[in-house]
């Protein structure tokens, strides 16, 4: 950490002082980091970890609100005191906790989205990875000392494999033989749609929540209707878990829950809350996010195609960070009594082959001049011509599944609706298949 800061703060080639050894009372002159931490001190960007007598702690890992602090005295200088801290930003921060201001003053700056959303998180006291601190120096001074990670993230956890055929990009396939017919049945004129944004819609949250949990969540029982295609519980669902349109909603009502610690994905389609603590749903399905293991043949999932939901949402905070890696989840009216890769269940009694079958892969045509949209919005049209978008469920026509985040802007969202059908075209996609129960994809 005292290299990452100490470069960030005067360059890649930076180099400290030889060390005296007699700074800290647990780090000898010649250790490999003695310079760096002599330096650091000297710089007063830390006063080390305990003063009686006093001590740096160089092999203790460094928490997210140190870190704060760290990187804001790194960049205002040793004198910086933040604001005074409102307890409004984080539902994890009180304005009252020691590092309060200055993580609610590293998120004004715009140097961290929080660890998680639905209610934005910040983990004060969660350690900071190297992948994770590589994004806030890059943030912080521009100077990317460590190559960030090219597979979507969520906290700790990866959201599926590097290998998986979500986070494939697709831009150099074959156009499928049935893309005219495909995109004629779900729309040529039709505009897209973001089924996602900020504020409400008819007293719920639009688009697809979804909430982070510990290991420790308990869990709770939990009941399908099509018990037969469902992992069983118990789920660790929390008392708050948000529903999709809201608690009244007459939707989808799905409930995506995240175990940080396990990496485990839970999620449920026409979710209800009972009475006695436990929950009732129409089907349910769990997905350990460090596995390409895919729902057994003809299983559904929460969605239709019998995929998870959440590697296929758009996220402010990967858009904000002006790349998205993965293909993204929508819906269409019209769809075929079948399935392809990667998909494991069909929702339709029509064999027209000029519908689309689950699981289908489209693409934004290379062609299409994304560069008149705002900033955000062409984050996301990139995405579709690189990694493009999959069919996951019946629904609205050309509607794309994202995150509710007060921080969208729904005017810039609805200019999606100036692309349409007609700038897509279908892939085949089956050439990537290594295993037909495997969603690892081979290399484009």
């Amino acid at each position: 950490m005292a290299v990452f800061l100490l470069r960030g703060i005067h360059g890649a080639a930076y180099g400290p002082p030889s060390a005296t050894g007699n700074v800290f009372a647990d780090v000898a002159a010649d250790s490999w980091a003695a310079a760096w931490i002599e330096e650091l001190s000297a710089e007063e960007v830390t006063a080390g970890c305990d003063t009686t007598p006093p001590r740096f702690c160089p092999t203790a890992s460094v928490n997210r609100a140190q870190m704060a602090v760290f990187l804001l005295k790194a960049i205002h200088g040793v004198s910086y005191t933040p604001p005074p801290a409102s307890g409004t930003v984080f539902a994890d921060v009180d304005a009252d906790s020691w590092g309060a201001a200055w993580i609610e003053e590293f998120f004004a700056e715009s140097l961290t989205a929080g660890c998680a959303t639905a209610p934005l998180r910040f983990c004060p006291s969660a350690a900071v990875t190297r992948a994770q601190m590589s994004v806030f120096l890059v943030a912080a001074f521009g100077i990317p000392l460590v190559e960030p990670p090219t597979t979507p993230t969520l906290g700790p956890c990866l959201v599926l494999p590097e290998t998986s055929i979500w986070n494939t990009r697709v831009d150099t396939l074959p156009v499928d033989a049935q893309s005219p017919a495909y995109i004629a049945t779900i729309g040529t004129g039709t505009g897209l749609h973001a089924d996602f944004g900020s504020g409400t819609w008819e007293g719920g949250p639009i688009g697809i929540p979804f909430v982070t949990v510990p290991g420790t969540q308990a869990p709770v029982d939990i009941t399908f209707d099509y018990a037969d295609e469902s992992d069983p519980g118990p789920y660790p669902i929390p008392d708050n878990a948000p529903i999709e349109g809201g608690p009244d909603s007459t939707g989808d009502r799905h409930v995506l829950v995240l175990d940080f610690d396990r990496c485990l994905l839970y999620e449920t389609w026409n979710s209800w809350p009972q009475a006695d603590g436990s929950w009732h749903a129409g089907s349910g399905a769990v997905f350990d996010l460090t596995s390409n293991a895919l729902r057994p043949a003809g299983w559904t999932s929460a969605d239709a195609a019998g995929l998870p939901i959440l590697p296929g949402l758009v996220r402010y905070d990967e858009v904000a960070s002006g790349t998205i890696r993965h293909a993204i989840r929508f819906t269409a009216a019209l769809t075929r009594r079948a399935y392809v890769w990667p998909a494991r269940h069909f929702a339709s009694s029509s064999d027209d082959p000029a519908r689309p079958p689950m699981g289908q892969r489209f693409r934004l045509k290379a062609n299409f001049d994304i560069s008149p949209f705002p900033a955000h919005v062409q984050v996301i049209l990139q995405a579709m011509k690189e990694y493009g978008i999959i069919l996951a469920d019946n629904g609205s026509n050309w509607f794309i599944s994202g995150v509710p985040d007060a921080r969208w802007d729904n005017s810039e969202l609805q200019s999606l609706s100036g692309v349409h059908g007609s700038d897509f075209e279908a892939v085949d996609a089956s050439g990537l298949m290594l295993n037909p129960d495997s969603g690892e994809a081979g290399s484009p």
